[in-house]
């Protein structure tokens, strides 16, 4: 498993700015937007990846992982 997977990858649509927008919480702060949702959450995935390799550059540990936590479904409990 890639590294990368062990990160959640959010894509939503905004209201506010009328785009979809992706974030990976725990790992980027900011993320990105646009108007094709997939197009979001492949850009998203490549901001993961580049991520990623700068934490391994500057040496720096990973933060603790956000997937495998089951967030889908505590989400539709809190709905």
């Amino acid at each position: 498993m890639k590294d990368s997977a062990k990160y959640a990858k959010i894509v939503e649509w905004s209201e506010e700015d009328q785009c979809y927008v992706g974030s990976a919480p725990g790992l980027v702060l900011g993320g990105c937007h646009g108007e094709d949702e997939k197009k979001v959450f492949d850009e998203l995935c490549q901001i993961v990846e580049e991520a990623i390799m700068l934490y391994r550059k500057d040496k720096k540990p990973l933060p603790p992982p956000t997937s495998g936590r089951d967030l889908a479904n505590r989400m539709q409990d809190v709905a």
